[in-house]
């Protein structure tokens, strides 16, 4: 029998590290593993000046580090639970998508940041685009009170 999969999105933020720790406890229960995927892309430019400054940026180096920093804080919580990093270069919800597809997930798991009320219709909300599109369940973990400052 195979291996479950829960593909996780984190994206350095706190919302996103909850959804991890929710993801690694989840896969404990199951016996899974989880997949966590960074997605990165480059920023949009208006001047020539600005597009020269993005090319001396290592975004992709920059985008491992920060999912480094973010599997380090969760060390402990991961312990027990094989666990596999993806950095992927493109927007995140369309990297979610493929990447819980081509996992044949049983999971899709996202942070939200809890914008509510008019935050929530914002065009490219990451969580709403993987509720349209994900090839299987998705669960979204809700930033606390705090977290939403």
């Amino acid at each position: 029998m195979a291996v479950e999969t829960i593909v996780v999105g984190v994206d350095g933020s706190d919302c996103s590290v909850a959804a991890l720790r929710w993801a690694l406890a989840e896969a404990r229960l199951r016996n899974a593993r989880v997949r966590v995927v960074h997605a990165w892309s480059f920023p949009h430019v208006s001047t020539y000046h600005e597009a020269a400054h993005v090319m001396t940026i290592p975004l992709a180096q920059v985008a491992e580090e920060g999912l480094d920093r973010v599997l380090a804080a969760v060390a402990a919580d991961a312990d027990g639970v094989a666990v596999d990093r993806a950095v992927v270069e493109g927007n995140a919800a369309g990297a979610l998508v493929t990447e819980a597809a081509a996992a044949a997930a049983v999971l899709l798991v996202v942070g939200s940041h809890g914008l509510g009320g008019f935050g929530s219709l914002l065009l490219g909300s990451v969580s709403q685009q993987c509720a349209h599109h994900a090839p299987c369940p998705l669960v979204i973990v809700r930033a606390t009170r705090e977290q939403e400052g």
